[in-house]
């Protein structure tokens, strides 16, 4: 018994493996923000903050200089427009030019859809490892729209999928040097021209899809729905007045999507052009990878939206509003609604 005791080897413990992935996932981390920091300080030495209507290299007094000198005001840069021709001045700018906010939302596009093109060019029943990652983060977002919207949604997923990319790149566009440096270059999405661009396409598709499936009778019966009036006038009424607030809730929605998402990705650069100004740079770190996750948000919550307003307006109301009259009809004579009381 004693030698077999002897002969056995004493096993001993392996180090936790978590362990390992945590030292290394932290020193990414580090490497990660090392590398912001010195980004932030070569791009901070060769394009430094200049005064508005200045040149580049003249003197720039902190710290009022240098938090006007990173901020952009709302109106965009014009990189080119026809020769003659004048400058509006305003936010909402109705104007034929290349201001520099489409000029960086081309470079963005392109590049999204070269990379796209790149990881799935030759795919494979065995697909790479580009191939694989694509795959699954469509999936992923495809999964995750008709688990929100319901089976309906399937046919609008590659609208979905493009929003959602698009916005989201265009948005973190705004947090790499030197984007925002120099006039040229600037967050397509910090543009309310922008966002409003991308807010009326999205109200032109699911208002023309609401038409294709519904048929224009079917579609306008949502908004104005006269047949209810056989049912009395008073829930003619009703179901009339309901119709109308839906409709002008039509028209409220370009608004609420390009408002929130100017407002937000604005404000958020905002805040980091005068933090970045203002403290040493580990603050700065700490705000970007922030904006980095708000961004991401935005992103998702706009094309949500889009996806959910298609649902919508392809969803026929069938008899609906007369049921809400009835109902309220129902409450003013102190009886119970017909849709809660009890089948016979």
């Amino acid at each position: 018994m004693s030698s077999e005791q002897d002969v056995t080897p004493e096993v001993a413990e392996a180090p936790a493996p978590q362990s390992r992935s945590g030292r290394g996932l932290s020193s990414r981390w580090f490497l990660i923000i090392g590398a912001v920091i010195v980004f932030n300080i070569i791009a901070l030495i060769f394009v430094p903050p200049f005064p508005k209507g200045g040149a580049a290299g003249d003197a720039c007094a902190f710290p009022v200089c240098f938090i006007e000198g990173t901020l952009e005001f709302p109106a965009p840069h014009v990189v080119w427009a026809p020769e003659g021709s004048e400058q509006p001045s305003g936010l909402i700018v109705w104007y034929p030019s290349i201001s520099s906010t489409i000029l960086t939302m081309w470079i963005v596009m392109a590049i999204v859809l070269v990379v796209s093109i790149l990881m799935v060019r030759g795919s494979k029943l065995i697909p790479g490892r580009a191939q694989n990652v694509f795959e699954w983060f469509y999936e992923f977002l495809s999964d995750f729209g008709i688990g929100l919207a319901g089976p309906a949604a399937r046919p609008y997923i590659p609208l979905f999928a493009a929003f959602f990319l698009l916005i989201l790149f265009c948005n973190w566009s705004g947090l790499v040097p030197p984007v925002g440096r120099i006039e040229e270059l600037r967050a397509p999405t910090s543009d309310v021209n922008i966002t409003i661009g991308l807010a009326l396409v999205s109200f032109t598709y699911f208002e023309f899809q609401g038409f294709r499936r519904l048929g224009f009778r079917g579609y306008t019966g949502k908004f104005f729905p006269l047949y209810e009036f056989k049912n009395g006038i008073a829930a003619g009424g009703i179901a009339l007045f309901v119709g109308l607030v839906e409709l002008m809730l039509e028209f409220v929605k370009p608004v609420t999507l390009s408002m929130r998402l100017f407002g937000n990705i604005y404000g958020g650069e905002v805040a980091l052009g005068v933090i970045t100004a203002l403290t040493i740079a580990f603050v700065p770190v700490g705000l970007l990878g922030l904006e980095v996750m708000l961004n991401a948000i935005q992103a998702l919550i706009f094309s949500i939206l889009t996806l959910m307003f298609i649902v919508l307006a392809i969803e026929s109301h069938d008899h609906e509003e007369g049921h809400v009259a009835e109902e309220a009809m129902d409450s003013i004579h102190g009886q119970e609604p017909s849709s809660l009381q009890p089948a016979h």
